[in-house]
């Protein structure tokens, strides 16, 4: 059973920066598909971005293109959230999360118990 912990979380004023990491234990690391998740207070859980196992394809939803950068490394079993531009509005619980298989497409299957980011206006 695959195991997540993120880090990197905190708070930032609009237009700062963050990096979120996600290690993940348990399964091989580099045959899934990793992504980012995040829920506002009183939201429902949202796609943030994901990329598949071999790194060479990224998602992102609509929201974050331009500011949100997604990437892992195999060596290290993280996958990174790079958060730049950040808004008031991008102020959620974030949430790592485990592929079911190597594309994005396959969905997933496990999350982190999460990390909060504040912006500040």
């Amino acid at each position: 059973q695959v195991r997540l912990v993120e880090s990197g979380g905190g708070l930032v004023q609009a237009g700062g920066s963050l990096r979120l990491s996600c290690t993940a234990s348990g399964r091989t690391f580099s045959i899934y598909a990793m992504g980012w998740f995040r829920q506002a207070p009183g939201k429902e859980r949202e796609f943030v971005a994901a990329i598949s196992g071999s790194g060479s394809s990224t998602s992102y939803v609509d929201f974050v293109k331009g500011r949100f950068t997604i990437t892992r490394s195999n060596a290290k079993n993280t996958v990174y959230l790079q958060m730049n531009s950040l808004k008031p509005e991008d102020s959620a619980v974030y949430y790592c999360a485990a592929g079911r298989g190597g594309e994005v497409s396959a969905g997933f299957v496990s999350w982190g118990p999460g990390t909060q980011v504040t912006v500040s206006s």
